[in-house]
């Protein structure tokens, strides 16, 4: 898994740091390239965002394969992680209900 420049991964939580590795698989499989985080914490999200929580991560979207690859995020991370498809990336969030 590859991490943008100036993006902070040691202050996020423990539910979504043992998701990383899950995403980081999922994306070598179906897509055939290693997962992007490109935000954490950092930058300017909703006020009710859970990246504020340190339990969200963007991640870039896939060259190939969009749709596919969400479903299978949203399959192997299961019902505790939202998964969304976002213009630029896929914002996962552990969210249980």
């Amino acid at each position: 898994m590859l991490v943008k420049m100036g993006v902070h991964v040691s202050d996020l939580e423990r539910p979504i740091r043992r998701a990383l590795s899950k995403i980081d698989w999922v994306f070598l499989e179906n897509a055939k390239q290693e997962a992007v985080i490109t935000s954490t914490n950092e930058g300017t999200h909703s006020p009710s965002s859970l990246h504020y929580a340190n339990l969200a991560v963007d991640i870039r979207l896939p060259k190939d394969d969009v749709k596919k690859t969400l479903g299978v995020l949203k399959e192997v991370l299961g019902p505790s992680y939202d998964v969304i498809l976002e213009a630029s990336h896929f914002h996962i969030e552990y969210d249980p209900k």
